[in-house]
């Protein structure tokens, strides 16, 4: 395999694993404050869809001349807005009503893929559920970087500003969770809710803080995955976000182990769309739907392997109950 075709794969697997990076940090945020989210396929639906609708009405319809960094700008903060919206609907019912957690984010996801194609067909011109947009934010050379040997061509090559944005994202979620008062706050409220109320910490406003994060980098999510792959959106993201949710779980809710599980998949995924690519994997005469599924099935194994070493939360989907303690 030559230089080029694994610089062709190491950057698919850096557009893929970003995403999960993002979205599974989301989730981690939302169950080490003890609230279960499995919405986050719905997160990042309304995410990308609340994104590109805005990028569709600036180009297309408004015809408004902005630049590619502020249009890129203004479409991740109404994603991650939108994203909170939507883990606010979850939080209310999973906190407040003291609602089945699962439940709750079954009937977002459900929610998110209607609610997308619907609004989609009603609002486009074309009456149709792909909502396209021109995609201008890729960046041939980040200065200085791209000529770091290997690492340059790999990640500062040919890249999006969104997948340096999920890196600065892991860093300072690290940081967030085992540095500062709010991250100690946060994970005692998913292991010990009782001890962490008796000292003052409100159990409430720390799990709302969760979910909010979590719908945040859902929401955002969805548009770290559409932006580097796509130039439309048509209701779905491929399942990212219960794939991010292996990764959660794989990576044992920790920052720099998900980092790994995201690449794990993400390589994985990058190898299924470019066997074809490399000269081995394309001798073997083994049909391509072998190579799509075998990522999905890899996730499958991973987990019934690793699952039973790796504990959730204590707390993690118990409603709090003051009266417990």
């Amino acid at each position: 395999m030559n230089m080029a075709i694994f610089y062709s794969i190491m950057h698919w697997a850096v557009y893929i694993m970003i995403p999960l990076i993002v979205v599974s940090l989301g989730g981690m945020f939302s169950e080490k404050s003890g609230v279960v989210n499995i919405a986050l396929e719905g997160k990042m639906i309304m995410g990308a869809f609340a994104g590109t609708m805005f990028m569709y009405y600036v180009q297309n319809v408004w015809q408004i001349a902005m630049s590619p960094w502020l249009l890129l700008i203004c479409t991740l903060i109404i994603a991650t807005a939108t994203g909170i919206v939507v883990s606010l609907a979850h939080a209310y019912a999973s906190i407040n009503l003291r609602a089945n957690q699962v439940i709750s984010g079954i009937a977002i996801n459900m929610f998110a893929v209607a609610f997308a194609i619907y609004t989609a067909r009603a609002l486009t011109t074309a009456g149709s559920q792909h909502i396209h947009y021109r995609n201008v934010f890729r960046i041939d050379n980040v200065p200085l970087l791209h000529r770091i040997p290997i690492l340059g061509p790999m990640l500062f090559q040919n890249t999006y500003f969104t997948s340096l944005l999920g890196i600065i994202i892991l860093a300072v979620s690290a940081f967030v969770l085992y540095k500062t008062k709010f991250g100690l706050r946060l994970r005692a409220c998913g292991e010990h809710p009782q001890a962490a109320d008796s000292v003052g910490v409100s159990v409430t406003k720390m799990r709302y803080a969760g979910v909010i994060l979590s719908g945040a980098l859902a929401g955002m999510g969805g548009i770290l995955y559409i932006v580097p792959i796509a130039s439309a959106f048509s209701g779905s993201v491929a399942g990212y976000g219960f794939l991010a949710l292996a990764v959660l779980i794989f990576g044992a809710w920790k920052p720099q182990r998900i980092l790994f599980a995201a690449f794990f998949f993400g390589l994985m995924l990058s190898i299924a769309s470019q066997f074809s690519a490399i000269p081995f994997l394309r001798d073997l005469g083994i049909h391509a739907n072998f190579f799509r599924m075998t990522p999905y099935v890899a996730t499958l194994i991973v987990l019934a392997f690793t699952s039973k070493n790796t504990a959730a939360p204590k707390a993690v989907g118990q409603p709090y109950d003051k009266g417990g303690r």
